[in-house]
């Protein structure tokens, strides 16, 4: 096969991207190629009109109103409706279809309580389609941030049609051939560990502004793998913020086609509160008071990221987190002795769990196991496993505490606070506290600017400082690697979204 006009590397192979499913930022980006929400990101990362060209908004901010264009169409010719989005956004809301995002619905009337199976009729939740042009979201309160939901990969429309025909024969429908998307490109070809090739869609709506014809997609996982690839012209660029070699980035760092900006990211921990010792919040803030950060990002990370004391990025649509947490060996040892712990003795055998293929991620494992070993007294195991299986023991709450990141999917403070309300399925913490869920709920009613980020200061300082579910590292800085004399369409935004239908050659390749 010729090589493609395009050739990106992405990063691990991705687990699924059936969008009521996946939950990687590696799986999104392919996703983002095959379907196309109500909105869709631009190159900047901001929302644009996407299958619906225009909308109105009711006065009190509750009800959106979806005018979808009449060219809008499925990769196999049929027209895309109203009652597509209605059907797909059901799908996804089903409790067994089991979508660890379907919160990211919970702005719209009902949908929460459909999730749950305490409403049984979709017909009572508040999307409607009065005709096949026209979609009525109603939610429970204004949402400054819901145009960003529209076109987040959750709400992205699904062809139900070809979608039950293949369940019903057991199949999957995210294979060539079987796949129906609405999107800029078509899925050709997808060969495991080796590459995912798509192709322009001459349906889709805006066709005539996709450049690309073929776009490969690598899912390289091995940071120096992937550097070879593009360093020796076999890819034309890497994306994805976990793919370069950090032993190499003082040197790096003075390429010209090395890209480096500030997004909406942080690096943290997670702590199991339903295993011992984790249920002892005494445990987890020693934890946390014994590491160095500051280390972590001079001698490992290196790219310019700073040390995290929140979990919300500073200024995050204006949000500023309150001061949190600062490195303090005397207390961490403290709290250790106070939960029966004196210098680690005692201490049971714990594991931290990781991505195998990343090398930031092993080195940070590595330093992280010799701050906790020299200050408290105590060898954690470390636990790489491959990406797919990691997400899996995350998910299924099989871990003592493991490493993790969190990208905004919007830029709001509620897109990483929200994370950790009771019962969301990107919480995998075991983590419930009635208080914090208050005032989430409670920020999602409050119009007024500042004293809705007073409400998300109250509920962060539970989060980070408090009760410590979890423990912030540092704050993502996104890294690209692309010749930009030569490839356009690639911008540093803060939710780090590079949309490939938005890339184009400036001369000839």
């Amino acid at each position: 096969m010729d090589r493609a006009d395009l050739v990106v590397l992405n990063g691990v192979e991705p687990e699924t991207i059936d969008p009521a499913l996946l939950t990687g930022q590696p799986d999104g980006r392919i996703a983002y190629t095959l379907f196309e929400g109500l909105t869709s990101f631009d190159q900047r990362g901001d929302p644009q009109p996407g299958v619906a060209e225009s909308w109105e908004i009711s006065p009190d901010g509750r009800v959106y109103t979806f005018h979808l264009r009449n060219n809008a169409q499925w990769s196999n010719g049929d027209p895309v409706t109203s009652q597509d989005f209605v059907r797909s956004w059901e799908r996804t809301l089903k409790p067994e279809t089991a979508s660890e995002y379907a919160g990211q619905f919970y702005y719209i009337h009902n949908a929460r309580p459909f999730n749950e199976g305490k409403v049984k009729d979709f017909r009572a939740v508040g999307v409607q389609a009065p005709d096949p042009s026209t979609l009525i979201v109603t939610l429970d309160n204004p949402t400054p941030f819901f145009l960003d939901l529209t076109a987040f990969n959750t709400l992205l429309p699904v062809h139900m049609p070809s979608v039950e025909a293949c369940e019903k024969r057991g199949e999957s429908f995210m294979k060539p051939g079987k796949c129906i998307g609405n999107g800029a490109f078509v899925l050709k070809e997808w060969r495991l560990f080796d590459r995912i090739r798509i192709e322009k869609n001459p349906r889709y709506w805006n066709a005539a502004n996709v450049h690309m014809k073929t776009v490969d997609i690598l899912p390289i996982a091995k940071p120096m793998t992937a550097f070879n690839f593009y360093a020796t012209g076999l890819a034309d660029a890497m994306i994805d913020k976990t793919l370069t070699p950090t032993p190499l980035l003082n040197e790096l760092k003075k390429r010209s086609d090395f890209h480096s900006a500030p997004f909406l990211g942080t690096y943290f921990l997670r702590f199991n509160v339903t295993r011992k010792p984790f249920t002892d919040v005494r445990v987890r803030l020693a934890l946390t008071l014994a590491i160095d950060k500051k280390l972590i990002t001079e001698k490992i990370t290196r790219a310019g990221e700073l040390p995290a004391d929140s979990f919300t990025p500073p200024n995050t649509a204006g949000y500023y987190p309150p001061p949190g947490l600062k490195q303090d060996v005397a207390r961490a040892k403290q709290l250790l002795a106070e939960a029966g712990y004196p210098d680690g003795k005692g201490f049971p055998l714990i594991y931290y769990l990781y991505k195998g293929e990343a090398d930031v991620d092993r080195d940070i494992a590595v330093e992280l196991q010799s701050m906790w070993r020299e200050t408290l007294g105590f060898t954690v195991v470390l636990q790489p496993q491959e990406w797919k299986v990691y997400l899996a023991t995350l998910t299924n709450l099989d871990y003592d505490l493991c490493r993790s990141s969190w990208v905004g999917d919007y830029k709001d403070a509620n897109t990483f606070l929200g994370c950790f309300v009771t019962g969301d399925g990107n919480n995998r913490t075991g983590w419930s506290d009635a208080r914090f869920d208050e005032l989430i709920a409670a920020a999602g009613r409050e119009t007024d600017r500042e004293k809705r980020f007073a409400i998300f200061r109250d509920a962060e300082k539970l989060l980070t400082i408090d009760d410590v579910p979890i423990c912030p590292l540092y704050y993502y800085v996104g890294i690209q690697f692309y010749d930009a004399n030569r490839l356009g369409g690639i911008e540093a935004n803060l939710t780090d979204e590079h949309p490939i239908k938005s890339m184009f050659w400036k001369t000839a390749r």
